[in-house]
């Protein structure tokens, strides 16, 4: 079981709407097609706003799955998605499934899947509140039971499940639909062990989609400089911006013409994820 949240989201199935403010009401594509140098600055062209934000609450372990790379998401008429998790909070023992164990040929991986040994294959990471990790489109992987996420990524959402540990749909009596042979396309059979990100400075990973840094916030402090938007997420205690208040798990997007760009704390031990689009 999952439970999953679009918090910042341009979609043809799902819109971010305004809350408040002056452009209350207006969905996240209306600003990005008619308002995008007034809230968004100078960003690269594109149909829609390029970033997806989630909240993943995981119950359980979540498929074996990968998203495909650019190259190969044209050819097989998907998206690309590379993507970002921060462990928000995760229960002892908890784990995260990135990479494989040891390289595998893509025949080898292919026998593995079809007698059912496939997660053996897997590369396991034990985690706790305020990891992190890197996934580049191509990288296998699952979230483990018992983890919360905040998943930053591209504006995607073609996913190619490889194992979903056998489970049966119990309304349809059926196993979900998997897609072995676009999952095979898209693996990167070479990527051993990958490492969580490090987490002692204030940028946890800069890439040329996105940015994310994490602040502990103990005093007022310029959000990001003026012509340029960025997202807020409360991970602790409590924030403010001009007159709005966001709780741990809440989401703010900071237009890039705001005059009064100064976040403040709201509670000891205030902590945030700060994400941006580098230039």
């Amino acid at each position: 079981m999952i439970g999953e949240s679009w918090e910042i989201v341009d979609r043809p199935e799902a819109q971010s709407i305004a809350r408040n403010g002056p452009l209350r009401g207006r969905t996240l594509h209306e600003l990005w097609t008619h308002d995008r140098d007034a809230i968004f600055g100078r960003v690269a062209d594109a149909s829609r706003f390029p970033l997806l934000v989630k909240l993943l609450d995981a119950h359980d372990t979540l498929s074996l799955q990968v998203h495909p790379p650019e190259k190969v998401a044209a050819k097989l008429g998907g998206e690309p998605k590379t993507e970002f998790w921060y462990v928000a909070f995760a229960i002892a023992g908890a784990k995260l499934l990135a990479g494989l164990r040891l390289a595998v040929t893509r025949d080898q991986f292919e026998k593995a899947v079809r007698d059912g040994s496939v997660a053996d294959l897997v590369h396991t990471i034990p985690v706790q509140t305020g990891d992190s990790i890197f996934l580049p489109a191509g990288r296998f992987h699952g979230v483990g039971a018992g983890n919360v996420l905040v998943e930053i990524q591209q504006n995607s959402d073609t996913t190619y499940r490889v194992f979903d540990w056998n489970r049966v749909d119990q309304l349809t009596g059926k196993p979900r639909q998997l897609h072995v042979d676009q999952a095979l396309e898209c693996i990167d059979f070479t990527d051993v062990a990958p490492k969580l990100t490090d987490s002692k400075g204030q940028t946890l990973v800069k890439h040329q989609l996105f940015e994310v840094q994490k602040w502990n916030l103990d005093a007022s402090r310029e959000i990001i400089e003026s012509g340029r938007f960025a997202i807020v997420c409360c991970l602790t205690g409590g924030v403010r911006l001009v007159d709005v208040d966001l709780r741990p798990g809440e989401f703010l997007l900071v237009p890039a013409s705001l005059q009064d760009r100064q976040i403040q704390p709201r509670a000891d031990g205030t902590s945030l994820l700060r994400v941006t689009i580098p230039r």
